[in-house]
């Protein structure tokens, strides 16, 4: 007998900016989609952090500059909150930028975001990184994430890494560790980094948990700017 499976839930998302016209245009996008669904939003990053401690949602996208509240500012305090209160199961942020202001991002990821968006990107790629980031697979946008992060990021001074506690973490990866951590920072997910390997899908996840755990990363695109900081990825690799 034939028995009919409810369709997944939508993936609730959360878009704060200060431009409502731009919150109409990205919500247009989203809500003309089956899968997701605009639940919240919010034009300040204080309004932001009072909607979104209770409210459910399973991705924000998240402007950097805004009054009241910075991007920057929302994404630590809502991290710090949600680490406190959800466990493991927080939302993920992303963060909407421009070229002009890279190093506001890269902070935000610093402070608990998942990855950056440019806000003129191709409806598409946006659609793709907000399932992307919900499915917590891979990192999200990779054309955009890995411009910026070869932009952004220069290796620590050698002084700085001797006896660091992110040398050591790095020292700490088995070789297939490494292997697998170089795969993400290229942005590949867990299933192309299995073929990559000739191993199963369950395998590499196994070595992702491995590999945040021992980096002390909150996420994956935690754990590819410690490994872009330490040398062991360098820019236009």
């Amino acid at each position: 007998m034939y028995l009919a499976t409810e369709p997944a839930p939508p993936i609730r998302v959360a878009i704060v900016d200060d431009q409502q016209l731009l919150r109409a245009g990205f919500r247009m996008v989203i809500d003309s989609q089956p899968d997701l669904s605009v639940v919240l939003e919010a034009a300040d990053g204080a309004q932001a952090v009072r909607l979104l401690t209770d409210h459910e949602v399973d991705v924000v996208l998240m402007d950097v500059r805004m009054p009241n509240l910075d991007g920057l500012a929302a994404t630590a305090q809502l991290t710090e909150i949600w680490a406190a209160t959800r466990g493991e199961v927080v939302p993920r942020i992303i963060v909407l930028t421009t070229f002009d202001l890279d190093e506001y991002a890269l902070e935000a990821i610093r402070a608990g975001a998942s990855g950056f968006l440019l806000k003129d990107a191709p409806p598409e790629e946006m659609l793709g990184a907000i399932r992307t980031v919900f499915s917590g697979d891979a990192v999200i946008a990779p054309s955009t994430t890995r411009r910026l992060l070869d932009r952004l990021i220069v290796p620590l001074p050698q002084e700085q890494l001797v006896d660091s506690a992110q040398a050591t973490a790095i020292d700490s990866l088995t070789d297939r560790e490494r292997e697998v951590l170089l795969a993400m920072a290229r942005g590949r997910s867990n299933q192309e980094i299995a073929a990559d390997l000739f191993v199963a899908e369950a395998t590499v996840k196994t070595h992702v948990g491995r590999i945040l755990s021992k980096l002390g990363a909150r996420d994956r695109v935690q754990a590819v700017v410690t490994a872009y900081e330490t040398g062991l990825v360098r820019p236009g690799e």
